[in-house]
């Protein structure tokens, strides 16, 4: 049936989506849209998400238990949705702990909501990319399931989690994750940092390659251009968290001492 092609391109649709279908076919209407949702969700064979959006669920699969791929749910969520931070290093497998939180970007994100006990969380697009129009930057088309998605390249999450911790785990899950990485495109690492303009930004990020210095191959250029950046006084490196740290004059920054000493490295 044509109806069933498009449930096999779209695992994961919008109601747009679907109207775009059926006037491909010459069918078009509210009522019809809202017939073909109720009659395949009454036969199981698609899921309610959210308004507007809905999960395709295989043939003979019980719509109550069968998974829907968070990650595909997140990238439709908004027409501009980017899989990132957190999410983006659980989408490479580079996430040091599983979450049961999946963060995308997008200009307008939605309110957070949860769906089968996975919380689904939207981050505005950073100011400097919104003024500059440069919203995908380092955004890299990925297969999930045969669909096209977008997610933040790693050089882009590297900097966005040191950028927003609040939405990216503890600093051990941080940094954990970050250095599981095998190799970063540094030039790409500085250039996003500069475009995102943020002092105490340029310097955590200096900070982090700064003690992973031999491990990822950096080069002095890339650290002075970073130091260049950082602030002029001392910051805070969570804002909302002042709590005593070290401080690391070089960059001006007070790092948590957990942070400063990787105590979680430690064998006990």
């Amino acid at each position: 049936m044509k109806h069933d092609v498009f449930l096999r391109k779209y695992p994961v649709f919008t109601g747009d989506d679907l109207d775009r279908h059926l006037a491909s076919h010459s069918e078009v209407g509210e009522r019809t849209r809202e017939s073909i949702l109720s009659y395949y969700q009454k036969s199981g064979r698609i899921v309610r998400v959210r308004n507007n959006l809905y999960a395709v669920v295989p043939p003979e699969a019980d719509p109550d238990t069968y998974p829907i791929d968070p990650f595909l749910i997140a990238s439709r969520l908004t027409d501009d949705a980017v899989i990132s931070h957190q999410a983006a290093l659980q989408f490479y497998g580079k996430s040091y702990f599983l979450r049961r939180c999946i963060t995308y970007s997008a200009g307008r994100p939605l309110l957070r909501f949860t769906f089968r006990a996975q919380e689904y969380r939207g981050i505005k697009f950073p100011k400097a990319l919104r003024i500059t129009g440069q919203e995908k930057f380092s955004a890299h088309p990925e297969e999930r399931f045969g669909v096209e998605l977008l997610v933040t390249c790693l050089e882009r999450t590297l900097v966005d989690v040191l950028h927003r911790p609040d939405v990216s785990g503890s600093w051990e899950e941080i940094w954990r994750s970050l250095e599981s990485i095998e190799f970063f495109d540094l030039d790409k690492v500085v250039e996003y940092v500069q475009i995102l303009n943020n002092a105490t930004t340029a310097a955590k990020v200096g900070f982090f390659l700064e003690q992973h210095r031999e491990t990822f191959m950096v080069e002095e250029r890339y650290l002075k251009t970073l130091r260049n950046k950082r602030p002029v006084q001392p910051h805070y490196m969570e804002r909302s968290n002042r709590n005593s740290g070290r401080l690391v004059s070089g960059w001006n920054l007070v790092v948590p001492t957990q942070v400063y000493e990787r105590v979680w490295g430690e064998v006990v």
